[in-house]
């Protein structure tokens, strides 16, 4: 297909489109855009960089803009990737176009969300979340929304939002076009997907072989001690802009810290930031105000920098399609970029399933990780009772006392805990005083903890002179 005229969009549609610089559909664009103008529900899969946000975004836009009834609803798995979403939204729409978009994000005040959605918006792009709560205080109404976008699916519904889906879908009409898209679609997330279309069409445009292609994959195997010192080497290796992904949020922070006294300008972007402070991170980012950013997995989706040419996995995804989204951010467009990938013993098993992932056909070779320990469990340790009349450990006495016969000693004459109590009338452990003296003795005995106190009362009094 040699241009998005010859798919039939209209005319505001095809003048925005030339604006923006689009001139070739890409291939996803290509096959899912007519399906979608037919009113199909479609199950599309394509690898990141590939114009998957246009795929759905241009023919969306077409229906709202040509008829005067219906609204979107697009449904993203993270704040940044929302973001993206409706700048492209906006661009294809124009300055002059009546039809309004709104974005419905956590993070932002709320207030700022309810002038928007006073301007009825036909076009509605939001997180599961802060959608639901929009929902719940009736500020939004999805009776009229009759197109739903999902878009990175698989994210969603691993990261627990398909209880949050349902409840959306509650409040929009049975009759609707449903649309998935994202990077991967595996086996479970396909099964899940069939309560929420209906008869769709499949289109995956050879995800595994263009990253492949497109993007120089680097694995370095080195010990969890010797990763930043690793990670300061590639830096001073490579030129340009570089993403790193770590495991956790204070890992980002650590990182950055590190790398910020090694004179190096980086920042970290994680969930615990305000959404003001990631727009502002990922702004400086994208004007190379700051040379690298350390992020958690928020970044895999929806991060759309043109220039950045180096993505480090510092700590490898434990889902392997992850890995997918993470390299994903480099080679954009058709560019080229490089993954390079930091392997600890302990990670083995991870960059094996990446690997299997990459390379299906490829032979793979891992030795299992070594366990703490190779010595059986032998249980516990048992004692002979230290007599010759052959009692067992169980036969042992700990608490519970003979009852005051005289054929042996009983629980309370044991001389290391209990006292006899001075007296020769066979008192019993029950009878015994606890803290008060027997009485039958001229002496009084002195506890030490009852000395105490005294010295502490009483020390000023002997120091004073007279």
């Amino acid at each position: 297909m040699e241009n998005f005229e010859s798919l039939g969009l209209c005319k505001a549609l095809n003048t925005s489109l030339d604006k923006i610089g689009f001139k070739k559909p890409t291939p996803i664009q290509a096959q899912a855009i007519p399906l979608i103008l037919d009113g199909k529900d479609l199950l599309g899969s394509a690898s990141t960089g590939t114009g998957k946000t246009g795929a759905f975004a241009i023919p969306v836009i077409d229906k709202i803009i040509t008829s005067d009834e219906g609204c979107a609803l697009i449904v993203t798995p993270t704040r940044e990737l929302a973001k993206q979403v409706i700048n492209v939204v906006r661009d294809l729409l124009g300055p002059s176009n009546s039809v309004k978009a709104c974005c419905l994000i956590g993070g932002e005040a709320i207030g700022k969300q309810l002038n928007q959605l006073k301007r009825k918006p036909r076009i509605i792009i939001g997180t599961p979340g802060r959608i639901n709560d929009h929902l719940e205080k009736k500020s939004l109404s999805l009776k009229k929304a009759t197109y739903l976008v999902l878009d990175e699916t698989d994210r969603m519904l691993d990261m627990g939002f398909g209880i949050q889906i349902d409840q959306i879908l509650k409040f929009m009409p049975q009759e609707r076009q449903t649309l998935m898209f994202s990077a991967t679609f595996p086996k479970n997330i396909i099964t899940l997907s069939k309560k929420y279309l209906k008869n769709p069409e499949r289109i995956t445009i050879d995800t595994e072989n263009t990253l492949l292609k497109n993007i120089k994959h680097e694995v370095i195997n080195v010990d969890n001690t010797n990763k930043y010192k690793t990670l300061i080497d590639q830096l001073e290796k490579r030129d340009g802009a570089v993403l790193v992904f770590a495991k956790t949020k204070h890992s980002t922070e650590k990182i950055a810290k590190n790398l910020k006294r090694d004179g190096i300008k980086a920042d970290a972007l994680n969930g615990d930031l305000r959404q003001s402070k990631r727009d502002k991170i990922m702004r400086n980012f994208r004007e190379n105000k700051i040379r690298v950013l350390i992020a958690t997995d928020i970044a895999s989706r929806g991060l759309d920098v043109p220039h950045l040419k180096h993505v480090i996995n510092y700590d490898l995804p434990q889902v392997a399609e992850d890995y997918i989204h993470r390299i994903g951010r480099t080679a954009r467009a058709g560019q080229s970029g490089e993954a390079i990938c930091f392997v600890s013993p302990n990670e083995g098993h991870l960059w094996l399933s990446i690997d299997m992932l990459m390379n299906p056909d490829a032979k793979h070779h891992y030795a299992p990780r070594k366990k703490s320990s190779d010595k059986p469990y032998r249980g516990r340790r048992k004692s002979s009772g230290g007599s010759s009349n052959g009692k067992s450990f169980g036969d042992k006495p700990k608490r519970k006392s003979s009852g005051g016969s005289s054929n042996g000693k009983s629980f309370g004459d044991k001389p290391k805990r209990k006292s006899s109590g001075g007296s020769s009338n066979g008192k019993s452990f029950g009878d015994k005083p606890k803290r008060k003296s027997s009485g039958g003795s001229s002496k009084k005995t002195i506890r030490s903890s009852d000395a105490k106190p005294k010295k502490r009362f009483y020390a000023a009094k002997k120091k004073t002179k007279k």
